[in-house]
């Protein structure tokens, strides 16, 4: 069977994970009242756009291989392997860098501008994975269903 976009499972992993870090970019645009490019590609936030994007990638290949196939628990396992990491040690590793960040600038009067700073938000709380998880079934689900899908 040819992939068609519809049932392509990188193209379902690519385009769901930039749709949801363009969310994040249309959420800082309406909270702050100024755009911030960088939303695109930064790490952390509500949805997890990693797990959105396994989330889709494992869910459009059950839809073609089955869920039962081999194919869909090696995609599943290292699904949750990279949801594990985003809520877990990129998590932990964010508030080291906000501990780091206070220690340096508040205790020991680290001169220098903010930029200086480490960057705090890398991981996500288990939350923003279900919700990026369950974004990423969805999304992979309607797209696999639309008109033109296989």
């Amino acid at each position: 069977m040819a992939l068609t976009p519809a049932s392509n499972p990188l193209f379902h992993a690519l385009l769901c994970g930039f749709l949801v870090q363009l969310s994040k970019v249309l959420t800082f645009l309406f909270r702050e009242k100024k755009i911030n490019f960088r939303r695109l590609v930064e790490t952390g936030g509500m949805p997890s756009s990693h797990a959105a994007s396994v989330s889709a990638l494992s869910t459009c290949v059950g839809l073609l291989e089955g869920f039962d196939s081999v194919l869909f628990n090696v995609v599943v396992f290292f699904s949750l392997i990279v949801m594990y990491d985003a809520a877990g040690l990129r998590r932990a590793a964010g508030r080291q860098a906000t501990l780091l960040n206070r220690i340096l600038h508040e205790h020991i009067q680290l001169p220098g501008p903010p930029h200086d700073r480490l960057r705090e938000l890398l991981g996500h709380t288990p939350l923003e994975v279900l919700v990026g998880a369950i974004i990423g079934v969805l999304f992979s689900m309607a797209l696999f269903r639309a008109p033109g899908g296989p």
